[in-house]
């Protein structure tokens, strides 16, 4: 097997790799202040995951400034770009997307509520959907918003961590964008009140 055979997973084995790691994100990128990509690695297997689709981007075809910093939540390549405003912090994660392309939305919006401890309850069509959930869950290991939450201004839809990692990589949700627990917390520390968000 060739070296780049080697660090070249398909996707299918991206994500069953991600499956496999209990409490380690399998893949996520950081681009430091030299400009280098930097990959965190599965400690199990010290074998570098990737998958074509997976790269970093840079901003400017996608937003005018980076004012206040700037997320872009690809659905086709299930990614979630961030940038800071001072263009100093620029992080690369997987991310679950909406089951299908109703429950999917794109366009612009922003970060108008960080919520360190989320609840939570199913909106009115989920619970059509599925009538065997519970009304409410309370902030904990098993809160389907994971640790952390950031609140966009489109009605119900959240960025937010997952109890289920099974999720990640995948058309799972309901319609928001869940990551690793591990990296909302890293995004919820980075975003604020405002920062822009775009869907495509």
């Amino acid at each position: 097997m060739t070296k780049s055979a080697k660090h070249t997973l398909d996707r299918r084995s991206f994500l069953a790799g991600t499956a496999a790691v209990i409490g380690t994100p399998a893949l996520a990128q950081d681009v430091n202040g030299a400009g280098t990509v930097e990959m965190e690695r599965d400690i199990s297997t010290s074998v570098r995951r990737n998958i074509s689709s997976f790269r970093s981007l840079d901003w400017q075809p996608y937003f005018s400034n980076l004012n206040n910093g700037a997320i872009l939540v690809d659905t086709q390549s299930r990614a979630l770009h961030y940038w800071s405003e001072d263009r100093s912090t620029y992080k690369l994660y997987p991310t679950s997307v909406p089951l299908t392309e109703d429950l999917t939305r794109r366009g612009r919006t922003s970060v108008v509520l960080k919520d360190p401890n989320p609840d939570w309850r199913p909106t009115p069509s989920m619970k059509q959907r599925n009538p065997e959930w519970p009304d409410y869950v309370p902030p904990g290991p098993d809160n389907p918003l994971g640790t952390r939450s950031l609140h966009l201004s489109w009605t119900y839809y959240r960025i937010h961590g997952t109890h289920d990692t099974r999720k990640i990589g995948r058309r799972s949700s309901n319609g928001c964008i869940g990551l690793y627990n591990e990296h909302i917390e890293q995004l919820y520390q980075l975003a604020k009140v405002g920062t822009q968000v775009l869907l495509i």
